[in-house]
C-alpha cells in the first residue's frame, strides 16, 4: 500500500468516528426530549448551538493546520471533541446539555478542513476528489453505523452510556494517530522516491509565510464557495440534526423501524460521494477544472432540491423514507466536488479555505436547525420547513454553477495545467 492510501485510510477512519459522534445525539434525540421534556424549539437550541461554536472557529483552525501541521491540530481536535462527546451523556438540564454541546462545536472545529489539509499536502491535483469521495463516503458509513449501533445499545444500556463509549472510540483514533502520521511526506519513514514525485507532480510549492488573509477573502470565488455552501447547509444538517426526529415524529416509524430507515439515505450518500468524486476527476482530466467541479456539484444539488420537495409533497412512510434518501444521495454527488475546489483554490491555504467554506455551511445549518424546530410549531407539521429547505438548496445549485475552481487564489500555487 502506498503511503498516501495509508494516510487516507486513517483520515477515512477518523470520519466515520465523527459522524458517530455527530449523529449519536440525533439518533438518541427522540428518547431524550421524552425523558428529559424538552420542547421541539429547544431541541432545536441543543443540536443548533454546535453550529454556532463549530461554524465560527472552522477558518482559524484550518488556518492553524496550514501554519502548524496538521498532526498535532488533528489530534487536539479529536481528543476535546471526544471528552465532551462523553460529557454529554453526563447532563439533564438544558442549559447545561446547551453548554456541552457548544463546547463540543468548539472542540470538533476544524476538522475537516484539516483532513482537507492534510490530504492537500498528501495527494495530486488529479486524484483529490476521489481522496475527498472516500473521507465523505466514509463519514456516510458512520451515519449507517450509527443507529443500527445506538438504537440496540440505547436499549440495553440506555443513551447516556453510548455516548460515554463512543467518546473513548475518539480518543484512542488520536493516540495512535499522533506517532504515525508526518505533516510532510518526505518525513514518512519508508515512502519510495517515485510516490513523492507522484505527490508532488502538477503543482509547485512555496514557503509558509503566513495565510495571506487578503488574497482570500478579497477572492470572488472563495466569496461564491461559502455563499453556496451556506445554502447547502440547510439541507445537509436536516439530515444530522433532525432526521431521526422526523422519521419518529413526522412518519410515524417506531424507533426500531427508524433504526432501520434512517441508515438508508448514509448508504446512498456513501456510495454518491465515490461516485461523485471519481466523476469529477474524470471530468476534470477530459473538459478542466471548471466544467469538472461545477457539473457535479450543481447536479447534485439541484436533484436534492427536488427530492425534499418530494418528501414534503408524500405522505407515506416508504415514500418519505425514499425520497429523502434519494435527496442526500444527490447532495452528496456534490461534496467530492466541493471540497475538492479548496483544494483547487487554495493551494498549500486548502486548510484556511475549507475552514471558510465549512464556517459558512455551518451559518446555513444553525439557521436550519433552530428554524426546523419553530416551524414545526407554528404550522403544526414536520414537513413545513422542507419547502425552505428545497428552495435554499436550488439558490445553492446555480451558486455552483457560478464557481470557476481554476481561478487559483493564491498566483504560486498551480494546483494543475488543464484547459479552462
Amino acid at each position: 500500500m502506498k503511503k498516501r492510501h495509508a494516510v487516507l485510510l486513517s483520515l477515512s477512519l477518523l470520519a466515520v468516528i465523527t459522524y458517530l459522534d455527530r449523529l449519536c445525539i440525533s439518533i438518541a434525540g427522540p428518547r431524550m426530549q421524552r425523558e428529559l421534556g424538552f420542547t421541539p424549539e429547544q431541541w432545536g437550541w441543543i443540536v443548533g448551538i454546535f453550529a454556532i461554536s463549530y461554524g465560527g472557529l472552522e477558518i482559524p483552525a484550518g488556518a492553524l493546520g496550514d501554519k502548524r501541521g496538521q498532526r498535532a491540530v488533528i489530534a487536539r481536535i479529536v481528543i476535546w471533541w471526544s471528552a465532551f462527546t462523553a460529557l454529554t451523556g453526563s447532563v439533564s438540564g438544558f442549559w447545561v446539555l446547551l453548554a456541552v454541546r457548544f463546547l463540543f462545536g468548539v472542540g470538533e472545529a476544524g476538522a475537516f478542513p484539516n483532513i482537507s489539509g492534510a490530504l492537500s499536502r498528501w495527494f495530486p491535483p488529479t486524484e483529490r476528489a476521489r481522496a475527498q469521495g472516500f473521507v465523505w463516503g466514509s463519514s456516510r458509513i458512520g451515519g449507517i453505523l450509527s443507529p443500527l449501533a445506538i438504537v440496540p445499545m440505547m436499549a440495553v444500556i440506555g443513551w447516556r452510556a453510548v455516548f460515554w463509549i463512543f467518546g473513548a472510540i475518539g480518543i484512542a483514533w488520536a493516540l495512535l494517530w499522533m506517532p504515525w502520521y508526518r505533516n510532510s511526506p518526505a518525513e514518512h519513514p519508508g515512502i519510495s522516491r517515485r510516490e513523492l514525485e507522484e505527490i508532488s507532480a502538477g503543482r509547485t510549492h512555496g514557503s509558509h509565510t503566513g495565510i495571506p488573509w487578503g488574497s482570500l477573502f478579497r477572492s470572488r470565488q472563495l466569496w461564491l464557495v461559502m455563499l453556496m455552501y451556506q445554502f447547502y447547509g440547510w439541507g445537509s444538517y436536516f439530515y444530522l440534526s433532525w432526521l431521526h426526529t422526523y422519521l419518529v415524529k413526522g412518519r410515524g416509524l417506531s424507533e426500531q423501524e427508524m433504526g432501520i430507515f434512517s441508515t438508508l439515505p448514509f448508504v446512498l450518500g456513501a456510495s454518491a460521494n465515490l461516485m461523485g468524486g471519481w466523476l469529477s476527476d474524470r471530468l476534470c482530466r477530459k473538459y478542466g477544472l471548471r466544467k469538472g467541479r461545477s457539473v457535479v456539484g450543481t447536479a447534485g444539488l439541484l436533484g436534492g432540491a427536488l427530492c425534499v420537495l418530494g418528501t414534503a409533497l408524500t405522505e407515506g412512510k416508504l415514500s418519505g423514507v425514499l425520497w429523502i434518501s434519494i435527496g442526500y444521495g444527490c447532495m452528496d454527488l456534490m461534496l467530492p466536488s466541493a471540497w475538492a475546489i479548496c483544494m483547487d483554490l487554495g493551494g498549500r491555504y486548502a486548510g484556511a479555505v475549507s475552514g471558510a467554506m465549512n464556517s459558512a455551511g455551518h451559518v446555513g445549518g444553525f439557521s436550519s436547525s433552530v428554524l426546523f424546530g419553530y416551524i414545526v410549531r407554528h404550522y403544526g407539521s414536520y414537513n413545513a420547513p422542507l419547502f425552505l429547505i428545497a428552495f435554499m438548496l436550488t439558490i445553492a445549485a446555480f451558486v455552483f454553477s457560478r464557481i470557476n475552481a481554476n481561478r487559483t487564489i493564491v498566483p504560486e500555487d498551480k494546483p494543475m495545467a488543464v484547459p479552462a
